[in-house]
Parts: structure tokens; C-alpha cells; sequence
């Protein structure tokens, strides 16, 4: 082997070796980093990308040289020929310039705009066994870089890079199953469920979920509207010992009153009219598994007794029984309220709250992690662009600065929408172009009506919304008591608007806002808003 080739495996083998977990400190996203950093050092490349093996997906966990939002990507292998290629190879893959394959990162990279020309690309291979771990991806706008490099080079390179990625994963395998026993859960097997951040906010919420999803305490899951509470309990049931059982979710808000009680313990026949047979309830379903109780602060004070029960005895009474029955299943429930502040206004039960928070979990708001953006919106764009069957859906540069300078009152479902919305725009302009590209202009969020927040550590600038008619300028501010007095009356301003521009038709009203027509009429009651038209 020539001198070259040698000096560069040697400097390969020795930055791969600062890649390798420490008995001390487990960073595995250093580690991943680390592997690109050592490639790097061995090619010259304009871009590189480690993707793991998940579900028939290469998903990126580690990139350079490619726009950030790849990160939140996941690329179907079935779908991107150059990436079926490398992963069905047992060698390096060498593509040539000329190569008619589409590229999975048309319009992805940093040096290029749109679609990459003829560029020199191959990719690694990382498999255990014959078993696809995962594949190395290397690009170059200079379509000869790689011509020179020998295939029995590349194979070593091949070799040391599987040995390194492989030893990543074993040990972050190890640590897993140390932390959570033996049953240890691939939450990305979940696809729909999946929570997508790096930020610290959510790897604090990860280890939350990893301490206490293996046993059956009862957890309390608190968080704004929209921030993905819905994920958090299930992302605490996967990673369960009850993860093979039942799932069943309630919608605490969507029952009514008088129905509350037979829904959740289920009644007999006879117990009521129209009983006309024995109905199991949402607790005996769930025998065995995880009941979810979601908006957990709209339960009827009547019906939170019987719960009470049921957390201090594991005994159901189903309506119109005599004799109760054992359940054994774990509890989960999820508000957006501050249950202290009911409990004091005497429309939650005290010892309820106690019995549910056991182990609170707090969900951050997008506010707390806008670190994370850049992945949220290439999950959103990935998941937009099959819908509205676009091959790529390139997102500017200067959208992620606006996105990330602006407060977001919906959370991650409100941004989720701003993607979609933007994508839809974006096509109608662009279509049939193979590339569709989204920026600034496209979001109808940045139009002069948003609610800015100055970059860096200086103190937050609110500008008029003429939409809303809320803050008008900094004088406001001394007329707000508290976040939660401002919030609500946010709240109340959209609630009211809305239904103007609905002619008070509470049933269009609450699919406008993306709201359960119960919900907004009870949280409308609450904010003041006075009915004077019943839908």
C-alpha cells in the first residue's frame, strides 16, 4: 500500500481511537461526532453523514457540511437508490460522477444550492454480522477526489470504521440495559410516537422518562398545550415492563359529566336507561397494561373520588354492581393546568393530586428548547414532503433565524403547522420542480404580526399584534400581573376573535383553533368569555 494511504488509515485508526467510549463519561452524540471528525480527517469531502439502521430507515446522527434539518430526517432506504446500495453492499461503495442514482441529499447541502452536480460519493457500509447497523456517507463537489484511493483501502477503512460505530453501540446498549434491567425498549421502533431533540431541556426529559418508565408509579405529566404530553406517556409505556400489554387512552375533557363514571369503571345492565348490556369500562381494558389519562384537570369532582379509589386499592366498581373488581394497571395521566391552583380553587381533590404526582414529569415548552428547531423541522418537512408527495423540501438558512426569534404560543403543534402550511405555499409556487425550497416569505407567522424575542441574552422585545390587539409595545407590560394572567388573556382575545369571524358558531370556532368543541366552550367559561349562542 502507498505511503499516502498508509498515513491516512494511521490518522484514521488514531482519531477513532478518541471516538471510543470512556469508562467515565458516555457522551454517545460526542462519540458519533467524533467518527465524522475522523473521516474528515482521512477525505477530503464537502459533506458527511453516520446514519443509523431503524425500522428500513437510515436515520442521521451526525452530520457536516449538510443543513442542520437533516438531523430531524429519516431516510427511507427503499426510497433513495445510492443509500439501498451502500446498505446492501458488504464493502465500500464508490459511485461515479456520472451516476444517474438521485442523490438523498439534493438540496441538503451547505456549499450547494439545489441540486448537486456531478460530485464525487461513496458511502460504508456499517453491518455486525451481516446485520445493518447503520452507513457512512462521504461527498465532494470535486468529482475526482475518490478516483485514487485503492479498494483495499477503503475496505480497511470500511473495517475500522465498523469496529469503532460498533463498539459506540454496544456500549450504548450496555449502559441501557444497566440503567433499565434487562428489558430494554428500541423507542424509535415506536415511529409515531417518536420524540424528536437534543436540546439539554430534552435530555432531561429523557432521563426523567428512563428513571421512572420501568416501574408502575403512578406519573403526573404536566406542560403546555402542544408540547407532545401525548408522546411522553407513551414514550413511558414503551419503555415499560407493561410495553408488550395495553395501551388505552382517555380523554378526560371529552367526557361528560353525567357518562364520566361509567366510561372509565364501565357499568351493568339495568344500572341506568339504555343500559341494555354489561359494558366493560377504559380501567378493565386496560388490566394488565397502562391506562393514560390526558387532560387530566377536566375530570369531574365526582367522578376523581372514584379515581381516588382506584389508585389507593386497585378496585374498580363498575355502575350498578355490588361488588367491586381488582384491576392491575399503571397509571398515567397528563394536564396543562396548574393542579395546585385547582386544588386551592376547590376544583380538583386534594388527595387526588397527591396520589398522581408520585413522580411529576414536566414536558418544556418549544420556548425552553429552540436549540432543537433545526430537528423539528426536518422531521416536520420529512413527514410534509410525503404527504404533499415532494421529492425534497429544502428549508432556507434564514428561516431557522426567524423560527427560533419567535415566541411560540402553540408549541411543537403550532410549529408542525407552520411547516405544513409553508410546504403547501411553497409547492403551489414551485411545482413540478423536483426541489421544493420554503423560506421566510412562505410562513404566514412572519408577516408583522408575531411576537419577537431579541437573540442572544438580552431582555425580551414584544412588537404590536395587530392580529390580536394583545402587547402593543414594552409600556404594556407593567399592566400584566403574571405570565399566567398575560396567557389567559391571550387566550381570551383569540377565543373571541375567532368567534366573531364565526359568527359565534362554537362548533367552527373550535375546529378553527384545532380544539374539542367541549373543551373551548369549558375553557372559554373559565376565561369569562359569556355563551350567547348555544351551536
Amino acid at each position: 500500500m502507498e505511503q499516502r494511504s498508509l498515513s491516512s488509515l494511521l490518522m484514521l485508526n488514531r482519531a477513532l481511537a478518541r471516538a471510543l467510549p470512556n469508562s467515565t463519561q458516555f457522551d454517545v452524540e460526542h462519540c458519533f461526532e467524533a467518527v465524522i471528525q475522523a473521516v474528515k480527517e482521512c477525505f477530503i469531502s464537502d459533506a458527511i453523514a453516520l446514519l443509523l439502521y431503524q425500522n428500513n430507515k437510515l436515520v442521521p446522527v451526525a452530520i457536516s457540511g449538510l443543513m442542520p434539518d437533516v438531523l430531524g430526517r429519516h431516510f427511507v432506504i427503499d426510497k433513495h437508490p445510492r443509500l439501498q446500495a451502500i446498505s446492501q453492499s458488504h464493502k465500500a461503495v464508490r459511485f461515479s460522477a456520472n451516476s444517474e442514482l438521485p442523490d438523498p441529499y439534493d438540496g441538503l447541502l451547505i456549499a450547494q444550492e439545489g441540486d448537486i452536480p456531478v460530485h464525487a460519493c461513496m458511502g460504508f457500509p456499517i453491518k455486525h454480522q451481516d446485520k445493518l447497523l447503520g452507513v457512512i456517507t462521504v461527498d465532494s463537489l470535486n468529482a475526482g477526489t475518490f478516483e485514487d484511493y485503492a479498494p483495499s483501502f477503503l475496505q480497511m477503512v470500511n473495517e475500522a470504521l465498523t469496529r469503532h460505530v460498533s463498539a459506540i453501540l454496544l456500549s450504548q446498549d450496555l449502559r441501557t440495559k444497566a440503567q433499565q434491567g434487562s428489558h430494554l425498549i428500541t423507542e424509535l421502533s415506536k415511529g409515531q410516537y417518536e420524540m424528536v431533540g437534543q436540546s439539554q431541556a430534552m435530555k432531561q426529559l429523557q432521563r426523567d422518562i428512563q428513571l421512572v418508565a420501568g416501574s408502575d408509579f403512578t406519573t403526573l405529566i404536566t406542560g403546555e398545550t402542544g408540547t407532545g404530553k401525548e408522546l411522553v406517556a407513551h414514550s413511558l409505556h414503551n419503555q415499560s415492563l407493561r410495553a408488550s400489554k395495553v395501551f388505552v387512552q382517555v380523554n378526560c375533557a371529552s367526557l361528560p359529566e353525567t357518562l364520566a363514571e361509567s366510561e372509565l369503571f364501565g357499568y351493568r345492565k339495568g344500572a341506568f336507561t339504555g343500559a341494555n348490556s354489561h359494558r366493560d369500562g377504559k380501567f378493565l381494558l386496560a388490566d394488565g397494561g397502562t391506562i393514560f389519562l390526558d387532560e387530566i384537570g377536566e375530570l369531574p369532582l365526582n367522578t376523581q373520588s372514584k379515581l381516588l379509589r382506584v389508585l389507593q386499592s386497585g378496585e374498580i366498581q363498575p355502575v350498578g354492581a355490588d361488588k367491586t373488581q381488582s384491576v392491575d394497571v399503571r397509571v398515567i395521566a397528563a394536564t396543562n393546568r396548574n393542579l395546585l391552583e385547582e386544588v386551592e380553587a376547590g376544583r380538583f381533590r386534594a388527595d387526588l393530586y397527591h396520589r398522581l404526582s408520585v413522580f411529576p414529569i414536566k414536558v418544556p415548552s418549544l420556548n425552553e428548547r429552540l436549540d432543537d428547531i433545526p430537528l423539528l423541522t426536518g422531521f416536520f418537512a420529512e413527514k410534509v414532503s410525503k404527504q404533499l408527495g415532494i421529492a425534497q423540501l429544502k428549508l432556507s438558512s434564514s428561516l431557522y433565524q426567524l423560527l427560533q426569534s419567535y415566541t411560540w404560543p402553540g408549541n411543537i403543534r403550532e410549529l408542525e403547522h407552520v411547516i405544513s402550511r409553508a410546504a403547501l405555499k411553497a409547492k403551489q409556487k414551485q411545482w413540478p420542480n423536483s426541489i421544493i425550497r420554503v423560506d421566510e416569505s412562505d410562513c404566514e407567522l412572519f408577516k408583522g404580526d408575531q411576537i419577537n424575542t431579541t437573540m442572544g441574552h438580552s431582555e425580551p422585545r414584544i412588537e404590536l399584534s395587530h392580529r390580536t390587539g394583545f402587547v402593543q409595545n414594552n409600556s404594556d407590560l407593567s399592566q400584566i400581573d403574571s405570565l399566567k394572567s398575560a396567557t389567559e388573556q391571550f387566550q381570551k382575545k383569540i377565543i373571541e376573535q375567532t368567534l366573531v369571524e364565526h359568527d359565534l358558531n362554537w362548533a367552527a370556532s373550535a375546529r378553527a383553533l384545532k380544539l374539542d368543541r367541549a373543551n373551548l366552550v369549558r375553557l372559554a367559561k373559565r376565561l369569562g368569555i359569556s355563551v350567547k349562542k348555544s351551536i
